[in-house]
Order: structure tokens, then sequence, then C-alpha cells
């Protein structure tokens, strides 16, 4: 088993040491771990900074105890070092340069707002909405990511919660999952979502991904160490992919 989307503290909103995710993981036989905390952005000339994810002064301390852990372990378990990071194109360049200094192993994709967060007409994604235009910045955006060719998978790509029609939102996430295909990017199966009943994973979606055929990854989302020892919750996911005909892509870094 394996998973590449693990918090840690310094995003705020995720619970438990470092090393306890490691030590968790090892326990309930997963032969590799990545770190994803959520990157910090370099918000250039503006006074503005977010509290849901790590500060710039606090990535090298993240860095030092992810390679501490990957060299503590390395006979029994491979440790990547890696940020979940959203998409701004103001500041995704000079975000992608800052971060480059610390050799992480790889970057997925998560694109929790439409715009620009600070921006006040900017969008949450899993905010309810009917609205055709921010669904249509949604994935525009997402793909403007995906074809930087940086990320290694999408995160909870059914992030975006369309309240309109079930035609519209069968329209838009097939051309969605038709592009992604075609770029060869590997969409993520949310177990946080999944466990807690949210609107994602969305069974339209994953019915969608799996008549187009993209490949698919089971990301556990983690946000404490004890998700890690939830088979069964991924157990049960695999169940629900092979109900839509859909086998889990193991990723290799």
């Amino acid at each position: 088993m394996k998973n590449y989307h693990t918090h840690t503290t310094r995003c705020n909103h995720a619970y438990g040491k470092d090393r306890d995710y490691v030590k968790k993981a090892i326990k309930y036989g997963f032969t590799e771990l990545g770190f994803s905390d959520h990157a910090p952005m370099i918000f250039t000339g503006k006074d503005y900074y977010s509290n849901f994810r790590m500060l710039p002064s606090e990535v090298e301390d993240y860095v030092n105890s992810v390679n501490l852990l990957r060299r503590e372990y390395e006979n029994e378990i491979k440790i990547f070092l890696g940020f979940e990071l959203e998409y701004y194109p103001e500041f995704f360049d000079e975000t992608y340069e800052f971060l480059s200094q610390y050799n992480f192993d790889y970057l997925i994709l998560g694109q929790h707002f439409i715009g620009n967060e600070y921006e006040p007409y900017s969008h949450y994604s899993n905010h309810t909405t009917d609205s055709t235009v921010l669904f249509d910045k949604y994935i525009c955006q997402s793909l403007e990511a995906l074809n930087t060719g940086k990320f290694l998978y999408i995160a909870h790509p059914d992030l975006f919660n369309f309240t309109g029609s079930d035609e519209v939102y069968i329209d838009k996430m097939t051309y969605f999952c038709r592009e992604i295909k075609k770029l060869g990017v590997p969409l993520e199966f949310n177990l946080l979502g999944f466990a807690q009943g949210r609107s994602y994973p969305d069974k339209r979606f994953w019915q969608i991904a799996s008549e187009v055929g993209n490949d698919t990854v089971i990301g556990f989302d983690a946000h404490s160490p004890d998700v890690l020892a939830n088979k069964k919750l991924y157990n049960d996911a695999v169940e629900y992919l092979s109900k839509l005909d859909i086998t889990p892509t193991e990723i290799s870094l």
C-alpha cells in the first residue's frame, strides 16, 4: 500500500508528529509514504497570507524533518518529500522556484480556490454553486495547472460542488476527464471525503472517469496518523471503485 497525500501540523489543520505518521504507516503495511503538506505561497506584493498552509519560514523545518525520517527508516519504508499546491497563475512561477531549492520529489494539485484566494470574487471550490461560469473556471484553472507538467496527480478532482443539472455536470466533467487523460495525469480518489461523507467523491464523476478510462490513485489525505491505520476504509474504496470497473493505479516515484 502507498500513500502520497499526507499532511503535518504546519498547515494548522492536521494533527500528530511527523514521526508518528511514519511509524503508523510501517505498522499497517505501507511500502511508501509521501508527505505533501500544503505548500507555502509566495504572494509577492500582497499584504496577505492564509492560515491553512505552512509559512515560507517553516519549509526548511518540514524538509529537514522528512529527510531525517527518510534516512532513519530507509530499511523499513520509502519516504518522499512533496507538497500539495494550489495553482494561482500570478504566483506560480515564483512559488515553484522557491520550492525547487528544497529538491522535493513531487507536487500534487489541490485546486481549492478559483481565481486567487485573497480576491473578493474568489470562490472556494467545494462551496455549493449552480454557476456554470465558475464551473468552467475551475476546469480551466485546473487544466492550466496540469499542462505545466509539474504535478504528479490531481487531488480530489471532483471537489467542485456543482448543484446545477446532472446534464451540465456530466458534460463538463466528461470534457475535464478526457483532457486530463490526454495529459497522462492520474485522478485521486480522496479517502478523507469518502470517510466523512462529503460531496466528494462524487459517484457521477467516477462513473465518467470509468467510461473515459482515467488512471486513478487512492489518496488518504491524512490529517492525523491514525487515518493510516484504517485499512477498512481503503478496502471499501477499492470495492467502491471496482463496482465502477476502476482498478486503482500504483504510482512509482
